[in-house]
């Protein structure tokens, strides 16, 4: 057997196996089971319904920012990308909770340049459902970007900037619903 009808050989095991593969797949022991009732239980659970997906995405969530599937509070969620809006966002996740910007370099000072992350922790509108971490590079004299120091502070002051502006927020939409 020379090589090409070796080649031929094992593509066509291949073939088979695949074939096999596919038709096994195909088969099942598992009985039919119609589609449960509307007003059951495993409908209500649905990724449509309270504490699913629902409409919590496009502005419909309950009024205490606890709503729908995403697992983080819609007002710390709101109140972060609004208190770091100047900055570009390099990642968000939603679902997540959180919250990475590219490298900002302020007008004022241009040899050095800041990076936030946001941590939402939780579901609750509370301090301890939210963490800052701010990251700081100054040029060195080559024109590098060096890591420099923050000040524990800043990130504190994030927070805080968050933390107001959540309340706001939801302060604003109780009012609505009055």
């Amino acid at each position: 057997m020379d090589g090409s009808q070796r080649i031929l050989g094992v593509k066509a095991w291949a073939v088979a196996a695949l074939a096999l593969l596919a038709i096994a797949g195909c088969s099942s022991n598992d009985t039919y089971q119609p589609a449960p009732d509307r007003d059951s239980a495993d409908s209500r659970d649905s990724i449509f319904s309270e504490g699913g997906l629902g409409l919590e995405l496009f502005g419909d969530e309950k009024r205490d920012g606890t709503g729908g599937a995403v697992a983080v509070n819609a007002f710390l969620w709101r109140a972060s990308l609004d208190t770091i809006a100047f900055m570009p966002l390099a990642s968000v996740d939603p679902f997540g909770g959180v919250i990475i910007t590219d490298w900002y370099a302020p007008p004022e000072t241009p040899e050095e340049r800041f990076k936030v992350n946001v941590y939402i922790l939780g579901r609750t509108l509370r301090a301890d459902g939210l963490r800052v971490s701010v990251f700081r590079q100054a040029r060195d004299s080559a024109g590098g970007w060096q890591d420099a120091t923050v000040g524990v502070e800043v990130p504190t002051e994030f927070e805080n900037a968050i933390l107001s502006r959540a309340r706001d927020l939801r302060l604003r939409a109780v009012a609505e619903t009055e």
